[in-house]
C-alpha cells in the first residue's frame, strides 16, 4: 500500500503549485534583436512560409509535437460525470504523463458541452494547432460516434486513451500472461466483465489480434443475441462474442474460463468462482481505486495470475504503457490516423520489453518507468504506419 496519504499530498502539490503544467518558450527573449526574431516582423516571414505551403507547418511550428487532451467531464476516472472544470486535474496529469515519459508537448481542453454535435466541432475547430486530439473521460456511447466522426473529418491522429490505450497493454499483458500459463489466445476462453467503452475496445482489439471465444458480462450478466433488450452498442458486442451463446450471470459465464478481465465494478468477482475456470486462471481485475477482486484474495481462490490498475500491486496494467509511446511514434510519423496495425504492434512492443527468460506470474507486463517501454513503443507504431 501506498506510504504517504497520496490525496492529502495531491491537494496540497495542486494548491502550492496552481496546476500541474506550465508553458515555457523555446526561444530567448532579452533584448530587441531577438524579440524582432522570435516575434514581429520576423514572424510574418514563417507565416508567409507556412500560407504558400500548409505542410511546412510542421516543419516550423509546435505541431508537430502538440497533442490536446479533450474531454467534457463525463466519465472522470472512478467519479463518473463530474464536469469539465473538476476533469482539469486529470487532464493536467494526462499532460505531464505524456512529457515525462515521451518528451510529448500536450495542452488540457476541458469542453463546457455534453453535445456530440458541439464536441465534435469544436474540436474540429482546434485541430490545426495541434499534431494529434487524445479523447480523454468522454461517457459511453457517446465516445466512440465522437471518435469515428473525428477520425473520419480530421487529418490527424485521434485517439480515445479510455478505449484504445486500456486494450491494448490489456492485450500486452495478455500476451505474456498467456506464454506464462502455457495457453494460446486462440482457443483461451476470455470473459470481459464491463461492457461499456473499455470493455467494447478490448473486445476488438482481441479479436483483431486472433481470440475466437470471447464472452461479455454486464450488470445484467452474459451478452448473447438471444436478448431482445439489448442496446444498440450491446447488439455489436453480442454479434462479435459469446460464440457458445452462453446465457446467465457472470458466476455462470465464468465457468471453465481461462481468463477473467473486469473493467467494471469493485467486489463484483467472489473468489469461489475462480475454482470453476480451467486450469491456470488469469485474472485481471482492473476496476480503480477497487478491483472487482483484490491480488491477494484472487490467489487464495486459486489464480495462476493476478493483475490490476493499481500501482501497488504486481502487474500493474497502466494506460501509461501505451498513449505517450503511441503518440510519439504516430507524430515522429506525421500520421494522419492510429490504426488498428498500429495499435496492435504497441500491444507487441510493449509485451516484448519483458524477455521471455524474465516473464514470471509476477512478471508480465513491464513497469511504468521501464525506460525503453515508450521507445519500443514509438518505434513499433511508427514501423506500423508505413
Amino acid at each position: 500500500m501506498y506510504m504517504v496519504d497520496v490525496r492529502k499530498e495531491a491537494l496540497k502539490m495542486s494548491e502550492q503549485l496552481g496546476g500541474k503544467i506550465e508553458v515555457n518558450a523555446k526561444v530567448s527573449i532579452t533584448n530587441m534583436e531577438e524579440l524582432s526574431i522570435a516575434y514581429t516582423p520576423g514572424v510574418a516571414a514563417v507565416s508567409s512560409a507556412i500560407a504558400e505551403n500548409k505542410a511546412d507547418v510542421y516543419k516550423y511550428t509546435t505541431k508537430r509535437n502538440l497533442v490536446a487532451v479533450v474531454t467534457d467531464g463525463s466519465a472522470v476516472l472512478g467519479l463518473g460525470n463530474i464536469g469539465p472544470e473538476a476533469a482539469i486535474p486529470v487532464m493536467e496529469g494526462k499532460a505531464a504523463l505524456f512529457k515525462a515519459f515521451a518528451d510529448v508537448d500536450a495542452v488540457p481542453i476541458s469542453l463546457d458541452t455534453q453535445d456530440v454535435e458541439e464536441i465534435i466541432s469544436h474540436v474540429k475547430a482546434i485541430a490545426p494547432s495541434f499534431g494529434g486530439i487524445n479523447l480523454e473521460d468522454i461517457s459511453a456511447p457517446r465516445c466512440f460516434e465522437i471518435e469515428r466522426r473525428l477520425k473520419e473529418e480530421l487529418d490527424i491522429p485521434v485517439f480515445h486513451d479510455d478505449q484504445h490505450g486500456t486494450a491494448i497493454v490489456v492485450l500486452a499483458a495478455l500476451y505474456n500472461a498467456l506464454k506464462v500459463a502455457g495457453k494460446e489466445l486462440e482457443s483461451a476462453k476470455i470473459v470481459i466483465n464491463g461492457g461499456g467503452s473499455a470493455g467494447t475496445a478490448i473486445v476488438k482489439k482481441m479479436l483483431a489480434a486472433g481470440a475466437k471465444n470471447i464472452v461479455v458480462c454486464d450488470i445484467d450478466g452474459a451478452i448473447s443475441k438471444d436478448d431482445p433488450s439489448l442496446s444498440e452498442a450491446h447488439k455489436e458486442l453480442a454479434n462479435l462474442t459469446n460464440p457458445n451463446n452462453i446465457q446467465g450471470t457472470l458466476e455462470e459465464a465464468i465457468k471453465e474460463a481461462d481468463v477473467f478481465v473486469g473493467v467494471s465494478a469493485p467486489g463484483v468477482l467472489k473468489k469461489e468462482w475462480i475454482a470453476t475456470m480451467n486450469d491456470k486462471p488469469i485474472i485481471f481485475a482492473m476496476a480503480n481505486p477497487t478491483p472487482e477482486i483484490m491480488p491477494d484474495e484472487a490467489k487464495e481462490g486459486g489464480a495462476f495470475i493476478a493483475a490490476t490498475g493499481r500501482s501497488d500491486f504486481p502487474n500493474q496494467i497502466n494506460n501509461v504503457l501505451a498513449f505517450p509511446g503511441i503518440f510519439r511514434g504516430a507524430l515522429d510519423a506525421h500520421a494522419s490516423d492510429i490504426t488498428e496495425e498500429m495499435q496492435l504492434a504497441a500491444a507487441r512492443g510493449i509485451a516484448s520489453v519483458i524477455p521471455e527468460d524474465e516473464l514470471s506470474v509476477e512478471n508480465i507486463i513491464p513497469n511504468a518507468f521501464n525506460p525503453e517501454v515508450a521507445k519500443v513503443v514509438a518505434d513499433s507504431v511508427r514501423n506500423a504506419s508505413k
